[in-house]
């Protein structure tokens, strides 16, 4: 059985209906510019807009909000069919953004921030990386200073997903002591806002249409009111309380990217000809694409599963790092493994697997490294 076929009590008749719009919503008028998109560095902001008014954004989101009121699923799905589209994740950190500003922001902030950010006439990103300061939150430097009704903001921020495209940042920064506790999250919406400035536009080995840069504030005055949280310091509890999440919506990805994998190479080498035979027909390239189904298969599983305890608020920390580590280092192999079945050909990037190879190398350091991962799981194991 093809893991794509693969059902889960989770999935229903409402949210196949729903990943059936968004599929031909993406191959209609997404897939057909990824191109041209990969070329200039990025995605224009203004392509999420009807994305956003078809309700693909955010669905998750209450009706007062701007959202379906439907589970985390519906979201799940759409990152599942992005990725199987090489659509970059440009959504996904707009998503956790939005969450940020669901699950601390006030109703005013609520109020102001989400219908835009669920219509795409908002695009969100998250800055939280610096120069010299990666998974270490607790080192970041980027101060925010109180001035009056306001906060002032110096410092810098790199590797910022959807940076050169968003008009609003959540904003990890320093408002008290060194550590954990001095950490807070501000929110800006940064057209036109003065002192803020987008550097390079940084060259990636993949995910060429997803836009990563630099940014940079020399006293950006922000209004106090755009604190998330009741008070300053709570920025680092806010942060790590979305990470089981987080790890999710990089799992559904690997799953999804895997299975492409697999049908695009099994396609190529059924026809591909070789010695008189197909290249498929060779013992070696069935035994490889049996251990990539079994692998495609193995991750899918786990994947419904974790998303089944996420919608039943059961997803353990452990179980999502867990699935983090493990389904994108098999992302890794599994697209390794068939592009070495695609011969020289695999190696153009012209073909969808040699930008997936490309791709897939990333998950295995954002949204914390494997080595962070597996940090974390031995953690709980000496607990």
């Amino acid at each position: 059985m093809l893991p794509s076929l693969l059902r889960h009590r989770w999935m229903d008749d409402d949210i196949e209906a729903f990943r059936a719009q968004v599929r031909r919503y993406i191959a209609a008028e997404l897939a057909p510019h990824l191109d041209g998109w990969r070329r200039q560095g990025y995605i224009p902001r203004e392509v999420w807009r009807p994305f956003g008014e078809l309700g693909f954004l955010l669905p998750e989101l209450d009706e007062a909000h701007g959202g379906a009121g439907v589970s985390l699923a519906y979201q799940l799905v759409v990152q599942d069919e992005l990725a199987k589209a090489e659509v970059p994740a440009n959504t996904a950190v707009h998503n956790l953004a939005a969450h940020y500003i669901l699950d601390y922001g006030t109703e005013a902030q609520k109020q102001r921030w989400l219908p835009r950010l669920a219509s795409g006439e908002l695009l969100a990103g998250i800055a939280l990386t610096e120069p010299g300061c990666g998974s270490d939150l607790k080192a970041l430097r980027t101060r925010a200073r109180r001035d009056g009704d306001a906060y002032l903001i110096d410092g810098a921020k790199t590797f910022i997903t959807n940076g050169f495209t968003a008009s609003l940042l959540v904003v990890a920064v320093r408002t008290g002591d060194a550590g954990s506790r001095g950490v807070s999250l501000v929110v800006l919406e940064t057209d036109d806002l003065p002192g803020f400035r987008v550097g390079r536009r940084l060259e990636k080995l993949g995910q060429h249409a997803s836009d990563t840069a630099e940014l940079f504030f020399d006293g950006v005055r922000v209004p106090a009111d755009h604190l998330l949280g009741e008070k300053e310091g709570e920025g680092f509890v806010q942060l790590m309380s979305q990470l089981p999440y987080e790890r999710l919506l990089l799992c559904v990805p690997a799953a999804a990217v895997i299975e492409r994998a697999v049908e695009l190479t099994l396609a190529y080498t059924q026809q591909r000809k070789a010695f008189g035979q197909s290249v498929f027909d060779f013992q070696n390239t069935r035994f490889k694409l049996a251990e990539c189904a079994t692998l495609a298969h193995v991750v899918r599983s786990f994947v419904n599963d974790c998303i089944q305890r996420l919608l039943d608020g059961q997803l353990e920390p452990e179980a999502a790092y867990m699935a983090k580590l493990w389904c994108t280092e098999q992302q890794g192999k599994v697209t390794d493994e068939c592009l070495q079945l695609f011969g020289g050909y695999g190696y153009m990037a012209e073909y969808p697997i040699a930008r997936m190879y490309a791709d897939a190398r990333i998950q295995r350091i954002y949204g914390g490294t494997s080595e962070i991962m597996k940090d974390l799981i031995a953690r709980k194991l000496g607990a």
